[in-house]
């Protein structure tokens, strides 16, 4: 199992960020049937092959993504999309 962990500073309210990231759920359980929850401050999602989270912190966002066998050669291109989305939404 390969582990994807990143973070990112931002300058947003957490409701801001909430939004954000609630906009950045829409899309993931439009394109890649990801089921999506919150709990506390973090969202939670999974689907077959993949689980983990998106934690709002008072000047990070943080992400935690854990890729089953069939996903794990394909971890660098997953971490690099997930680096560009956060860029888009939190630089």
């Amino acid at each position: 199992m390969s582990r994807i962990q990143l973070k990112r500073p931002h300058q947003m309210t957490p409701a801001e960020a909430r939004s954000v990231i609630d906009q950045i759920a829409a899309r993931m359980r439009e394109k890649f049937g990801m089921a999506c929850e919150w709990q506390g401050d973090a969202l939670r999602f999974t689907r077959p092959g993949v689980k983990g989270d998106i934690a709002i912190g008072a000047s990070e966002i943080l992400v935690n993504a854990e890729l089953g066998l069939m996903l794990s050669p394909m971890k660098g291109m997953i971490e690099q999309e997930i680096q560009r989305k956060l860029d888009e939404h939190f630089a």
